[in-house]
Parts: C-alpha cells; structure tokens; sequence
C-alpha cells in the first residue's frame, strides 16, 4: 500500500506538467508534492522528502494568490481595441483552430475574411463599423478576447469571448462586462451570445448571462461613476 501512495505521488507530478491551465497544473503539482512528501518521509528519504515540501509550499502560495487575485480588477487590465487592430487579428489569428472549437461562425468568418484579403484567419468579417473588440490583459500576458457586433436595437452580439488555456479555469470575461464600463457609449443596452457558442453555459452565467427566450442574454452595465 505504501508503494501505492508513492506511485500515486509520482502520477500527479507527472499529469500536472502536462496540464496548460495554470489552476489545474498548480493543484496536481501540489497534491503529488504532499503525497511525495509524505511517502519519502515514511520511508527516511529525506532529500526528496525536503524537495518535495518546498516544491508544496510554492504551490500553495500560487494557488492562494491566484484565487486572491481571480476577480481583482487591480490585476485584470481591459484594453479595447479597433476590430481590425494589427495584434488583435495576430491573436486570433494563433488561436485560430482553439477559437473555432468554442465560437464556430466566428471562426468561419475569419477564415473567409483571412481568405478574401490574405490575412490571417479569426478577423472578423465585415471589418472595424459597428464591432467592438476588447483584450483582457493579465500584466503583459493577454489572457482574454471579446469581440462585440452591433445587431440592432440596441443589442450587441457577443461573436467572441475566448480565453487562452492557461486562464481557462478564471473567467477574465467578466472585466469586460462587469467592471470596466467597456460598452458605455456604445448605445448598446444589452449584449447576447453567438447561438453557436459551445460549452459556455456555465462560465456564462459567472459573468451574468441569464438564458432568455433561448439565448443567453444580459444587460449592459452603466459606467462607474
């Protein structure tokens, strides 16, 4: 049984190196981190024993201050961006084939926009009037995408909320719709999601979609005064 529980520690250090989410992977490494520990200091190895503690500790100070931090507007920039802006459509363009999973007419649009005009694919058709596209930024590293179309009526159509696999366990999105003032001034009232969007629902509903009339839907936000 103890040789279980060693090999168990092993495992999970193993799978955690192999996982983008930066959540996920801290919370492997930590749980193989405390089993190891435990195991070579049953066993009196005690360098791996030393080793692997640390390496708990760590792990846990990541995972405290990433919760922490999760829903800082301090930590969480939004910047927006023109729809056609050069390191917008760089972004989309490397994640693509990741976009197109999650939002596919936004990624059949990119290609066929990539296509006409030899750029790279994830631009949203019909270019810059009546869009709206937004990077969320954790320090330097963008972390989030949302891009907004103008459907009339004072409804802006989310085509676009991805977040790259690292955050994919946070919900950056919510800068966006929550804390930045981002659609006011746009005369947009209310926002819903692309009826093709996958596997969103419950992420949606963290950053205040409700499902109305079958489509997730919110209201915009006022600016803070």
């Amino acid at each position: 049984m103890l040789e279980i529980i060693g090999w168990v520690g092993s495992a999970l250090v193993v799978v955690s190196l192999m996982q983008a989410r930066v959540l996920r992977f801290r919370w492997l490494n930590f749980a193989g981190s405390v089993i190891a520990t435990a195991y070579n200091t049953v066993v009196g190895i005690w360098p791996f024993a030393a080793m692997n503690a640390v390496i708990a500790v760590i792990d846990a100070y990541w995972l405290w201050r990433l919760t922490r931090e999760r829903h800082d507007a301090d930590v969480y920039e939004v910047v927006p961006v023109g729809a056609g802006d050069g390191y917008l459509r760089h972004v989309l363009g490397v994640h693509a084939d990741d976009i197109a999973r999650y939002y596919p007419s936004f990624g059949r649009a990119g290609d066929a926009a990539g296509d006409a005009a030899g750029e790279p694919a994830g631009e949203p058709a019909g270019g810059a009037a009546g869009r709206w596209a937004y990077l969320v930024l954790r320090g330097d590293e963008t972390v989030g995408v949302v891009v907004v179309r103008d459907a009339g009526d004072g409804v802006g159509e989310v085509e676009l909320d991805w977040v790259t696999p690292r955050f994919r366990d946070f919900a950056p999105g919510e800068f966006v719709y929550r804390r930045s003032g981002a659609f006011a001034g746009t005369g947009l009232r209310s926002l819903v999601v692309a009826e093709d969007a996958r596997d969103t629902g419950p992420y949606l509903e963290r950053v205040g979609f409700a499902r109305v009339d079958g489509r997730w839907r919110r209201e915009v936000e006022p600016a803070a005064a």
